[in-house]
């Protein structure tokens, strides 16, 4: 563990300062080019797979009332729109046509990453018994996180809003490209709502003799992106809310599963990857987010959600196997704290 003056001590079975004192990737650090030569070895058909949701999906605004689909406009050329633009206006001789366009994306809404300044946590990382806003390995808010407002004195901020540490285009960088394996959880517990606490989940890898080493990334297929995806940019919300599987955050077990497997990454084509609202907090403070709170701010383990695994899951089934190549960057935009991604499974 290396000493920083950021914190004086860290969370508990937390991996702060454990890959080194600037750290911002967490455990990619464990997506090193073994895993990729063993991500490589799974290779034996060619065939690739597309694991994203397309951006529009899941359309509307109800599965999360803050983020909307994106919208498409075209550039402009003083007063004219750049689509199906003929260059001829300008200039007779020229035969191009021209179209350029230009996109208001919410980074969340559809198939993303998680930075691991998408969430932190009130925490005495001063040691001086008073929390402070920190991120993964002490990064602060207000210094590392910058937002348009000062929560604490209800000013506002003046400085250029965004992640100055841990932002996605860390992730981007590191290229997120090793060996995954898939876990199936549609296939044991059908598409209604299911809370996976360590037990269930144990009980799948048996069955379907999985097995996760240190570095692997992690996926789950519980069926919501299908759902999804079936409801055709018409989302019932009551359905959004109430399908398929998701993990118990609040199991103590679980997590302490999450940090000894040593997983890099953590995927599932639902909406949180945890379930939301998290089961009743038993103490007189906890996080709302338990599993966000121990992957993302304890652990460095970014979370991956709303891809679609359905195919390539049942693709898996069917020939009796659970790993493959995973190529997954997310945007290179430099400050951002969520991205989409279209990830690449081959296989």
């Amino acid at each position: 563990m290396s000493e920083t003056p950021r914190w004086k001590h860290r969370p508990s079975d937390s991996t702060w300062g454990d890959f080194g004192a600037d750290d911002q990737l967490g455990r990619l650090n464990l997506l090193t080019p073994q895993k990729v030569l063993q991500g490589l070895a799974e290779v034996k058909h060619g065939l690739a797979f597309c694991l994203s949701l397309p951006l529009d999906y899941p359309g509307d605004n109800k599965l999360n009332p803050r983020r909307y689909a994106p919208e498409l406009r075209p550039t402009m050329r003083g007063d004219n729109p750049i689509m199906n633009y003929p260059i001829a206006q300008n200039d007779p001789r020229f035969t191009d046509v021209v179209s350029d366009d230009a996109v208001l994306l919410h980074l969340q809404y559809s198939t993303q990453w998680d930075s691991l300044a998408h969430v932190g946590q009130m925490f005495d990382a001063d040691g001086d018994g008073k929390p402070e806003m920190v991120y993964y390995n002490g990064y602060r808010a207000g210094e590392d996180v910058i937002g348009p407002l000062d929560y604490a004195t209800g000013k506002k901020v003046e400085a250029p809003v965004g992640a100055r540490r841990l932002g996605i285009e860390n992730m981007a960088a590191k290229a997120v490209q090793g060996r995954a394996v898939m876990i199936d959880l549609e296939a044991h517990f059908g598409r209604d709502r299911k809370l996976v606490g360590f037990a269930e989940l144990m009980q799948v890898l048996e069955k379907d003799d999985v097995e996760v080493e240190p570095g692997d990334m992690v996926c789950l297929r519980t069926g919501f992106a299908q759902v999804v995806l079936d409801m055709k940019r018409k989302p019932d919300e009551k359905v959004l809310h109430n399908s398929c599987a998701v993990l118990d955050g609040r199991d103590a077990r679980l997590l302490d599963w999450i940090t000894r497997s040593g997983l890099s990454v953590l995927v599932a084509d639902n909406y949180a990857v945890e379930g939301l609202p998290a089961s009743p907090c038993t103490e007189d403070r906890c996080a709302a987010l338990p599993l966000h709170e121990h992957c993302l701010f304890k652990l460095g383990v970014h979370l991956g959600e709303l891809w679609h695994l359905s195919e390539l899951a049942d693709w898996l089934r069917d020939r009796r196997r659970s790993r493959f190549l995973l190529t997954a960057p997310p945007l290179r935009l430099p400050g951002a704290v969520g991205s989409p991604v279209t990830p690449v499974a081959t296989v």
